[in-house]
């Protein structure tokens, strides 16, 4: 009994460390590309053992942003698991924070990453000007398309426009700036974030179509951070048979891992994958994931405190 005690004391404390110093800090919600894993209709290997256990489902892709210091938290995606995701942040948190975000940071308008908003709405929790940041695309795009033009009229969310590459001051520890990925922009422009706080810098970018397609060099970017959350949605091209992978362009972690192969061990460690396709080894092959953290990189984990 006494080291059952021990062990419930050291599991706490690694949960609330964080609150404990009073400094920011980032919990992770979801790890899954849009349709969460399992994914929907899959029966193949990869989504057969997480269909019979929960234990192995991974939520979409979604940060937490918390402030133990002034009681305030942000979301960083709506995704369609949100309601879980909420709930989910209670539980790690111990119902020290609101049940609602201060705000929600969405990146682009593809469905797991902003559909969550709808459960804003007077059918469900009929929120009142929850602030959602959106670049000047994702702005319109939710003001003049239904449902969410409906959360905007009815006052639900308070849109707050911002500009990619402006300071964006939430406390006088915390800032954001937004800036612009090459993506599929079919209704909206795609956003990355770069979180800084009192003593840790972040980078998040669950979906983006190639580096080289970027204005930016992705390692400069990595190695001015403390831990950079990059798109993992694919493994290798071989993961959609039948499917053209060039209608879906994502950096293969096999590519990024090419990118970063003369970097520093120190500079490798900063990156950390998230948003797996269901297709992904590395999301529930325990032997793939070794051979790339033994390579020097890390993945984002499903509840983990950053």
């Amino acid at each position: 009994m006494k080291y059952f005690f021990c062990i419930l004391l050291l599991c706490a404390s690694f949960k609330i460390k964080a609150q404990n110093d009073n400094k920011p800090f980032i919990l992770t919600l979801g790890i899954a590309q849009d349709g969460g894993y399992p994914h929907m209709g899959c029966t193949r290997p990869c989504c057969t053992l997480a269909w019979s256990n929960d234990s192995l489902k991974r939520w979409v892709v979604c940060l937490a942003l918390v402030d133990p210091a002034t009681k305030k938290w942000w979301l960083f995606e709506a995704t369609p698991d949100i309601k879980d995701q909420l709930h989910y942040f209670q539980t790690l948190t111990h119902g020290q924070y609101p049940f609602l975000p201060d705000g929600i940071f969405v990146t682009h308008a593809h469905i797991g990453h902003y559909t969550g908003l709808m459960e804003l709405g007077r059918e469900v929790m009929s929120t009142k000007d929850l602030p959602v940041y959106a670049l000047p695309k994702m702005k319109t795009f939710l003001e003049t398309n239904g449902p969410w033009s409906q959360l905007v009229s009815l006052n639900n969310i308070a849109i707050q426009p911002i500009q990619a590459d402006s300071l964006i001051h939430l406390t006088d520890k915390i800032s954001v700036t937004a800036f612009t990925v090459p993506h599929r922009d079919e209704y909206s422009e795609t956003a990355g974030f770069r979180i800084n706080t009192v003593d840790k810098k972040y980078l998040f970018i669950p979906d983006i179509n190639k580096w080289d397609k970027w204005s930016r060099n992705i390692v400069d970017e990595v190695k001015q951070v403390d831990v950079a959350f990059v798109d993992a949605t694919f493994n290798d091209s071989n993961e959609l048979p039948g499917r053209n992978m060039s209608t879906v362009p994502h950096p293969l972690v096999s590519e990024t891992m090419k990118l970063f192969e003369n970097e520093s061990a120190a500079t490798k460690a900063k990156v950390c994958f998230i948003h797996f396709n269901h297709t992904n080894p590395l999301l529930w092959d325990a032997a793939k994931r070794k051979e790339v953290e033994k390579a020097g990189f890390n993945f984002a984990k499903q509840g983990k405190e950053y």
